[in-house]
């Protein structure tokens, strides 16, 4: 059993699972009952997306010293109670179940999409390649 960290509106892999979607908001223009066949996502969770402020940090982040700032910013929300313990609950069942958690960014090493990555790795996630 694993967790996948994808890119949401891409294709779904064989096998992958609930697919969450941890963005601020929507994707537009697409009506609510096409979010899953258009693999956008199963659910909405906003819960372990950036704040507003933070998404704004990370979309002007041009230099890696603001995309440092933007780093420290968003593992400090994921550091509050409520996003930690949904961390904790999502590393212990990528162990017994197969899920996807996802962003829109076309790039995930510009995205949180990849702090994500790291913050479950650190909680001992089974996560896919």
């Amino acid at each position: 059993m694993t967790i996948r960290i994808v890119r949401l509106g891409s294709p779904r892999a064989a096998g992958e699972g609930l697919r969450i979607g941890t963005v601020r908001r929507p994707p537009r223009g697409v009506p609510k009952s096409e979010f899953a066949t258009g693999d956008w996502y199963d659910v909405w969770y906003p819960n372990l997306a950036p704040s507003q402020e933070t998404v704004h940090m990370a979309l002007a982040a041009q230099t890696d010293k603001e995309w440092a700032a933007f780093t420290r910013k968003y593992k400090a929300e994921m550091a509050r109670p409520e996003p930690s313990r949904t961390l904790d609950l999502l590393a212990a069942l990528s162990r017994t179940a197969d899920f996807s958690v996802g962003c829109y960014c076309a790039d995930e090493a510009r995205c949180h999409r990849s702090l994500l990555r790291e913050l479950l790795a650190q909680r001992g996630a089974d996560i896919a390649p």
